[in-house]
């Protein structure tokens, strides 16, 4: 069976690409009228979700550490996971910051507080890029797949019938 860990990292890593355009937009639209200062909520949902399969990743990640380590050494996936944790933890402050936003009364005051957030989501999708090649580096340039590959130590065998459909 292959990994689950792949098959989630790519939302937060896409979320963190999509939340500085989401939220710049949000935030434009506030400003000018166009929407009301409750559509923030949706920037808040988002970096929500971001934080979420963040958090997600990272499990899955910690459950495929044991088998990556059988062909690419401990320190590097602790780099990647150590980036990892970096970009969760920065996405939730901006979590934090931007649901002040909503809890403020004073108009002028959320909309400095939304474009911190905003400005903060920029810094996320730098740990994201970060933290996206250094896996990238581990399967890529480490091989780090080839622990699962068939016939590599510890791999899962598979089941009959699972062959490859092109």
């Amino acid at each position: 069976m292959l990994p689950l860990h792949p098959r989630i990292v790519h939302l937060p890593i896409a979320l963190s690409v999509l939340m500085p355009l989401v939220t710049s937009g949000l935030l434009l639209a506030w400003w000018r009228g166009w929407l009301p200062r409750k559509a923030w909520a949706v920037a808040v949902a988002l970096q929500l979700a971001l934080v979420v399969c963040g958090l997600v990743a990272i499990k899955t990640g910690e459950a495929d550490e044991h088998q990556a380590e059988t062909v690419v050494s401990e320190r590097l996936i602790e780099a990647h996971e150590e980036a990892a944790k970096l970009l969760t933890a920065g996405a939730f402050v901006i979590l934090l910051v931007a649901a002040g936003a909503l809890a403020l009364r004073a108009e002028g005051a959320a909309r400095t507080v939304a474009a911190l957030a905003t400005a903060g989501t920029l810094a996320v999708l730098f740990l994201a890029y970060r933290t996206g090649e250094a896996g990238g580096r581990l399967v890529y340039v480490h091989g780090a797949a080839r622990a699962w590959a068939p016939g590599a130590p510890g791999a899962p065998p598979r089941p009959a019938g699972d062959e490859e459909h092109h």
